[in-house]
């Protein structure tokens, strides 16, 4: 009887070494397996994104932006050429790119979405637009540093604007008088405010001091202590943050981008869209244009693993 027991024990014991050592095996070559599939996404990955020239700077083709896209479309043209951007692309900024592209004088342009006006001289032309996101992006809000507000709701913002709320102490701010900064119709930044924050409401006539025809000129106003304390102006946000850095250091770090709603816009709440003024920068293009014509080319590339991947390399968000 001991010795059957021992017998059982033996074979126990061996049953378990057997096991043991099938699931160690079994997880070992699973994690190499593993570790390789990783290797092999990676190699595959980096032969997809290749840095091979797509075009020369001579037939790379015609495109004109806003200076807000400047170092987005610097990058492209240089990582899809080879070569440096400097003097080789237009910047117009976005109206007049509108309107090069409609009379058919570009191929391509990097802008913000298309005014009503720009929406109506397309269709006056006979143009039909076609608008395709290539980064996202957020409109932001922004004070001087010395300002006590650090958020807005979107509801305040609107007041501001319509010229219902005139004082910051009605936001929770010091007893100044607000001087709230506009752009000029049919600039980005002003399509952008009215299609993304007021939504039907009336925007208030600005005087026409408050009425700055650069968004680098709101900023060197807003930061301005002595002229800027009690001011509040608006722009996007990769333009008020990672570009404005590269203009002026010392400016930058005298401004303050405002939470909307208790989100503060950073590339993570603008990328999962929790910032309450999400929107993008567009390639905008012909929609008659066939597919291999030198629009829809580059197009496809903006938006390809390559593309994108320039873009996140130079501080924007990527739509994919």
């Amino acid at each position: 009887m001991k010795t059957s027991k021992k017998v059982l024990l033996v074979i126990l014991a061996i049953i378990i070494c057997v096991v043991t050592y099938v699931v160690v095996v079994g997880i070992y070559k699973t994690n190499q397996d593993k570790e390789k599939s990783a290797e092999n996404n990676k190699k595959t990955e980096e032969v997809e994104i290749s840095s091979e020239p797509l075009y020369t700077a001579k037939n790379f083709p015609k495109i004109d932006a806003s200076l807000a896209t400047q170092p987005l479309t610097d990058a492209i043209f240089k990582n899809f050429t080879g070569e440096e951007a400097e003097g080789k692309i237009d910047y117009s900024n976005t109206h007049p790119a509108y309107e090069k592209l409609i009379n058919d004088e570009v191929d391509l342009i990097v802008v913000t979405e298309p005014s009503e006006e720009e929406l109506a001289l397309a269709k006056k032309k006979g143009v039909e637009l076609e608008v395709i996101p290539v980064v996202k992006e957020g409109f932001v809000f922004y004070v001087n540093s010395k300002n006590p507000v650090n958020d807005l709701t979107t509801e305040q913002i609107q007041k501001i604007y319509t010229g219902e709320t005139t004082n910051w102490i009605e936001v929770g701010g010091d007893d100044e008088k607000i001087v709230a900064y506009q752009r000029p119709v049919n600039s980005g930044s002003q399509t952008g405010m009215l299609s993304l924050v007021m939504k039907g409401f009336n925007l208030m006539q600005a005087p026409k001091e408050n009425l700055i025809e650069s968004m680098q000129e709101i900023i060197n106003l807003v930061s301005s202590y002595e002229n800027g304390k009690n001011s509040i102006g608006y722009s996007y946000f990769y333009y008020a943050t990672t570009m404005f850095q590269t203009i002026d250091e010392t400016v930058a770090s005298n401004i303050k981008l405002l939470g909307v709603d208790g989100i503060k816009p950073n590339n993570q709440t603008i990328k999962d869209d929790s910032y309450p003024f999400t929107t993008a920068y567009y390639i905008v293009i012909n929609k008659a244009d066939a597919e291999d014509s030198a629009s829809k080319i580059l197009a496809n590339y903006l938006l390809s693993d390559r593309g994108q991947k320039v873009a996140e390399e130079a501080g924007y968000v990527p739509v994919k």
